[in-house]
């Protein structure tokens, strides 16, 4: 079997070209593969789709990928810390689909599922259900919505073996396994890399099948998005 491991960011980003769907995992500034963020910047790589929780802030996460205008569309759920996505949007350059924090976990939970569509009663009424099928349920209006796959899929993990086996660490494992089964090619970087039965099997949250390329990140800055101190009495 071929080797999973890959030297740094920039080869396991092999194979990104412009106008792909990238699916990046994360919530906020927690867990997200900061490594593969920045070398998709270097890359060039334009026309994206995006789809992740959110747009980072304007100098961190995906917000470099906004920066350079990398982006063309994102599908989110909040994009509230970005000034550069605000300004982007406004002026009409940056596409959004907005969506609903527990069915865009659903949505790509069913990609990686093979799962075509669901129902659910989230946003009927809104603006989220327009133009979508709305089917009644026990007297219930639910609307449908879509699985999500993509072209590459990244996530940061706490440890991973060589063949891609991930344990993701407290709140940073948030959307990174529903995102680890849904692109087409995964890539994990992790800031831990074990042999091969290292990981304890029921510690194991995304397992290695669904990861194609695996890499030790570096550099990880782990930036806290909100600081709230209590003043000194």
């Amino acid at each position: 079997m071929a080797s999973k491991v890959y030297a740094d960011a920039k080869s396991a980003i092999a194979g990104v070209k412009d106008n792909m769907t990238l699916l990046v995992g994360g919530f906020g500034l927690c867990g997200i593969p900061e490594n593969c963020i920045e070398a998709l910047r270097d890359s060039g790589v334009k026309g994206l789709t995006c789809v992740s929780n959110n747009a980072g802030v304007d100098d961190f996460g995906l917000g470099l990928l906004l920066q350079t205008r990398q982006i063309k569309k994102m599908l989110s759920s909040y994009v509230g810390e970005n000034a550069t996505f605000e300004k982007q949007f406004m002026s009409g350059e940056l596409e959004l689909e907005f969506c609903p924090q527990g069915t865009l976990a659903e949505r790509l939970r069913a990609g990686g599922a093979g799962i075509p569509g669901f129902y659910t009663p989230t946003g009927v009424g809104t603006k989220i259900a327009e133009g979508k099928e709305i089917r009644q349920f026990d007297g219930r209006d639910y609307v449908l919505e879509k699985g999500i796959t993509g072209d590459f899929a990244f996530v940061k993990a706490w440890k991973g073996d060589k063949f891609g086996n991930l344990v993701f660490r407290k709140t940073a494992r948030n959307f990174n396994p529903m995102v680890a089964t849904a692109g087409k090619i995964t890539v994990a970087e992790v800031e831990e890399l074990v042999e091969v039965g290292e990981l304890e099997p029921d510690q194991i949250h995304t397992p290695g099948v669904f990861v194609q390329r695996i890499f030790v990140g570096k550099n990880y800055q782990k930036r806290i998005e909100q600081r709230t101190v209590q003043k000194k009495s």
